[in-house]
């Protein structure tokens, strides 16, 4: 028969355990709930995103998905071992913290017996080292002998009494923010909900999930939030997404927004075999889901999963959905993708699409045939992305009079001619009111503006601009009269070949020689983005840019922030960045483009301009080379096309 040890008959006065700093700390540490994820560390395959910094142009990027990150502490890997006598696995450095700071609790990690390297599967175990209750330490004695002084110790201190709870000032759903209109509740959980994948492991939308639990009107109107806009990282999302609305119908007639820009076409522990094999997005299963979201206003494709876009899934997009508004297809050139849209496209279509916004940006094989059929039948168009394609003069010119297009992307499409262009944007009332216009060119490869050309469109671009793009013409020191009047409404100017510093340094001050009564009326420019990748080696002067004749780096060029450079000048400038800090300006680069950049202001007192513009559709940074067409943070194979590629 055990005989247990007689207690001490005076005990010291002790400190109520609950009480003590250590173990608040444990249970803070141990019992918290991950935070919501940053915007800022977020990742996703082939990323460029924006960073929520003071100072434009400011990206991360990333070439390979979060999920592979192996030596994040976001992310779980389970690796197979390639042997089964393997040494038992300790616990890593953050999975003990707790124990090391209270130094009085050992533990180990048991992994399972049939996958001995694991660290997702197995369980924690107390150490051998571990003396039950007797090895905790209260004020430095051993007070707990047993769990018969765990309970009288319990008894001695009172726990503080409950808070009485005040009845009769909200009843159950009758809380003031669930007597907010819809409309203003819904906007108020938008504010939560994440357009980008998170990092690692971390849950997507965690504030959101816990909104469905608080209550009934706050449930319904979050999952018009979550399933409105759905952004698709990798297929087996995409397989979770339509085993859901498959089960629940009504979920998929929430849906506004099907977003495949972050797609990764790779998954974490599979081969491309076991990827084919397990068949999560195919064209059956995307067709599938477009059947299940009828009232579906927004597709985002992009070159992953071109090979999934038959003609069936083409078919239903432009003829079978007839609230869908916004198209995108960015970097889609497989054969397959070309072969189903020549297949589908038919002089017998509707004579009118419902697209307002479609982006084909950089479908650089589809036939000039698509265009001249669809483009007709686009009589709501606003926004066009047709860059790097095969669109002719006569498809361009068939556009229907009653489109109005802000948004206008023409770059490096070779087989349109600046006289039928010049044409168009002069006599055609579809685009009276363009806010962004790209007619850009590689110089190196092709030319479609001549001076001349120049000379004859300046005068017919609309004041509404926002954005011009000229990069790729050819240019003289004459255009700058005619820039001018330009420069006080546009916010972004992107000029050509054949001009020089001295030219552009007339954009933003006076002529040396001009009388006074052009200095009296000399109206500030507006420009806050002006590229100058054109100037290639020593065409653009180093020496008079920075030296005391030259306005663009001065504090009088404001509001101008940005100027882009040419790669080669790029790597000029970063072996004065000493220099340039110490005038304001600093360098930035994303991908095979680079930009100097100003410094935020210290001394600022009114609020900052984050870059932000309704013509943007979401973007912060200058000078996007492509067109979206749904208003949301830049991110995925968006940002790379946007703000890290060349033409």
């Amino acid at each position: 028969m055990a005989v247990s040890k007689p207690r001490p008959q005076q005990p010291a006065r002790l400190q109520p355990l609950r009480s003590s700093p250590d173990y608040k700390a444990m249970l803070a540490e141990e019992n918290s709930r991950p935070g919501t994820p940053d915007r800022v560390s977020r990742s996703s395959f082939s990323s460029i995103r924006e960073h929520d910094n003071p100072i434009p142009q400011s990206f991360s990027q990333s070439k390979v998905s979060s999920y592979f990150n192996a030596d994040s502490d976001e992310a779980i890997v389970d690796e197979t071992p390639t042997t089964t006598n393997s040494p038992p696995v300790t616990p890593s450095a953050s999975s003990t913290s707790s124990a090391r700071a209270l130094n009085m609790i050992q533990t180990q990690f048991q992994p399972p017996v049939t996958n001995p390297n694991s660290k997702l599967l197995g369980y924690w175990t107390p150490a051998d080292s571990f003396q039950g209750w007797k090895g905790i330490q209260v004020r430095g004695k051993l007070a707990s002998k047993s769990f018969g002084d765990l309970q009288v110790l319990h008894q001695v201190f009172s726990n503080p009494p409950p808070r009485p709870a005040k009845r009769g000032q909200n009843r159950s759903g009758d809380a003031p923010i669930e007597r907010l209109p819809t409309e203003i509740l819904s906007a108020i959980i938008n504010l939560l909900a994440l357009d980008v994948p998170p990092n690692g492991i971390t849950r997507r939308n965690i504030d959101l999930m816990s909104l469905l639990l608080t209550s009934r009107t706050l449930h319904v109107a979050t999952l018009s939030t979550l399933y409105s806009r759905i952004t698709i990282p990798h297929s087996r999302i995409f397989q979770k997404f339509l085993a859901h609305i498959s089960a629940h119908p009504n979920l998929g007639t929430i849906v506004r927004r099907l977003d495949f820009c972050h797609f990764n076409p790779s998954q974490l522990f599979l081969t491309a075999a076991e990827r084919s094999k397990a068949r999560n997005l195919t064209s059956e299963t995307l067709l599938q889901c477009l059947e299940l979201t009828p009232h579906l206003q927004e597709f985002l494709g992009q070159e992953y999963i071109d090979d999934d876009l038959d003609g069936a899934v083409l078919q239903k997009l432009f003829l079978g959905l007839p609230l869908l508004k916004a198209i995108d297809f960015c970097g889609c050139t497989s054969n397959a993708f070309k072969d189903s849209f020549t297949s589908i496209v038919s002089p017998n279509w509707p004579r009118e699409l419902m697209v307002q916004r479609l982006s084909l940006h950089k479908c650089l094989t589809l036939p000039s045939s698509v265009f001249e059929v669809i483009l007709p039948r686009l009589t709501r168009l606003t926004h066009l992305d047709v860059a790097g394609t095969r669109i002719t003069d006569t498809a361009l010119s068939s556009i229907p009079l009653t489109a109005t297009i802000t948004h206008l992307n023409l770059a490096k499409c070779t087989l349109l001619s600046a006289r039928n262009v010049i044409d168009f944007l002069a006599n055609h009332p579809a685009v009276k009111e363009l806010q962004f216009l790209s007619l850009a060119t590689d110089a190196r490869s092709h030319q479609s503006f001549d001076a001349e050309h120049i000379t004859e469109l300046l005068p017919i671009l609309p004041k509404t601009l926002k954005s011009l793009n000229l990069k790729g013409s050819k240019m003289a020191s004459s255009h700058i009269d005619l820039l001018r009047p330009l420069t006080k409404h546009l916010e972004e100017l992107a000029v050509g070949r054949s001009l020089t510093l001295r030219d552009v340094n007339r954009l933003f001050v006076p002529d040396e020689n001009a009388d006074a009564a052009m200095e009296v009326d000399w109206e500030p420019h507006s420009l806050r983005y002006i590229d100058l990748s054109d100037f290639w080696g020593q065409e653009l002067d180093l020496v008079y840019l920075f030296g005391s004749g030259c306005a663009i780096l001065k504090s009088f060029s404001e509001p101008l922030e940005v100027v882009e450079l040419a790669e080669d000048v790029c790597r000029r400038v970063s072996k004065s960045t000493t220099a340039l800090q110490r005038i304001g300006w600093q360098l930035s680069e994303c991908g095979s483009r680079g930009w100097m950049v100003r410094q935020p202001n210290k001394n600022a007192t009114g609020p900052r301009d984050d870059g932000r513009r309704g013509w943007k559709m979401g973007a912060e940074s200058w000078g996007m080379r492509k067109i979206p067409v749904a208003h949301a943070e830049v991110g995925g194979m968006y940002g790379n096309f946007m703000f890290s590629r060349k033409l």
